[in-house]
């Protein structure tokens, strides 16, 4: 079962930080996200999202080889296989970018929009959805960061042993 946490930066590029750092912490097997979204607010109240996942070129690219691979058997048919298999990459890369730019994954965008309004004016938000995680290695890692646990999906108990763990450290 994941875990959503979501915490707020002074910073308005600190998110962008602490998920660099959360990446590379990936790498070493300390932490395992599943996924995660940066939010900004610039001074003029702008909310400006960033999702770690772009579904809609995940999409183009499978949806287009996919369609390769089916436009050239259909121009094999017809006697055309390089004609079968420009259009059928062009078709489905259209329709694998449409159907991944429409689906919603992880964490909930209304919800990201949402809490993203809320967060104070040249300041920034990082929304992780994570599986797994060495607690101590990671809370080390960001302390300097000085993060605000703003929302988890933690039980009480454990939401306030993560904000005593972090505040400790400030």
């Amino acid at each position: 079962m994941s875990t959503l946490i979501v915490l707020g930066f002074d910073g308005i590029h600190t998110a962008d930080e602490v998920l660099n750092k959360a990446r590379s912490m990936q790498k070493e097997k300390l932490i395992d996200l599943e996924d995660a979204c940066v939010v900004e607010r610039t001074k003029d109240g702008k909310v400006h999202i960033k999702q770690a996942v772009n579904l809609a070129a995940i999409g183009a690219a499978s949806g287009g080889s996919l369609g390769a691979l089916w436009g050239t058997l259909v121009g094999l048919l017809l006697l055309n296989p390089l004609a079968g298999l420009a259009l059928g990459a062009l078709a489905g890369a259209g329709t694998g970018a449409l159907s991944g730019a429409l689906t919603d994954y992880g964490i909930n965008d209304e919800f990201i929009k949402k809490l993203g309004e809320t967060i104070p004016p040249e300041s920034s938000a990082l929304f992780v959805q994570v599986k797994d995680m060495t607690e101590d290695k990671v809370l080390a890692e960001i302390e300097p960061f000085k993060p605000r646990v703003l929302r988890t999906s933690l039980s009480n108990a454990n939401e306030e042993k993560l904000k005593a763990a972090l505040q400790k450290a400030a």
